[in-house]
């Protein structure tokens, strides 16, 4: 094919539309690259920010959790009368009577010195917990539901059973001779109580003050 001079125009005219079109591809090439880094980018932000409410939004929904946790238990036990110094002597008291009601056969105790609950408090009050094991000598398992129950029910403390163990005693041990004791319990509870918030410090000092003696605050019974 042959051009002529008078063709030469058109050609030139097709030629730079050509460039012209090559050049707007790559312009708009480079434009669509340059989007899809920035969405990219913007994407992965959105991502981590997301990612950062959803981590603050749980730790909110958790310190409501447990804030709301300690407020109902200092309701329970503000409506038991339960805000205050331990009532220790009315504990031992306690469970002597309840011992005295089942005629239960044997009971023995040791109550450890109070403690905090942990570090956090309810508006102006903190909560504490004095660990207690006891071991019990019973005819009928009935007899361990029923001492509990009492103690739940007449504490001035909120109860807190954290393991219960029964076991039946060998036929021939001294437990059992005379037909008395068949089952031998062990019990770990904790013995829950506020106390107003300012007076924790002097509290804390007490007990360290206690340590120096032999046992700090731990008391140790039997019920025979």
């Amino acid at each position: 094919m042959k051009f002529s001079a008078e063709d030469w125009p058109r050609v030139q005219v097709s030629a730079l539309l050509a460039l012209l079109m090559v050049a707007v591809g790559s312009v708009a090439l480079y434009a669509a690259n340059r989007f899809h880094d920035a969405a990219e980018r913007a994407r992965t932000v959105a991502l981590a920010q997301r990612s950062e409410a959803d981590g603050k939004l749980r730790r909110v929904r958790e310190e409501e959790s447990e804030i709301k946790h300690k407020s109902l238990l200092f309701n329970r036990l503000q409506e038991r009368g339960m805000i205050g110094a331990e009532p220790r002597l009315e504990w031992i008291e306690l469970l002597n009577d309840i011992r005295d009601r089942h005629r239960l056969l044997d009971l023995r105790y040791e109550l450890s010195p109070q403690r905090p609950l942990d570090s956090a408090e309810v508006g102006d009050f903190a909560f504490y917990l004095s660990s207690m094991k006891i071991d019990l000598k019973l005819l009928h398992e009935e007899d361990l539901s029923r001492f509990l129950a009492d103690l739940r029910q007449q504490a001035r403390a909120l109860i807190r059973i954290n393991r219960c163990h029964v076991e039946r005693l060998p036929a021939g041990s001294e437990e059992r001779s005379g037909g008395r004791a068949n089952l031998a319990a062990e019990c770990e509870i904790d013995w829950l109580t506020a106390r107003e918030a300012a007076r924790k410090q002097q509290a804390d000092d007490g007990r360290g003050a206690g340590r120096q003696g032999a046992v700090a605050g731990g008391e140790r019974g039997t019920g025979r």
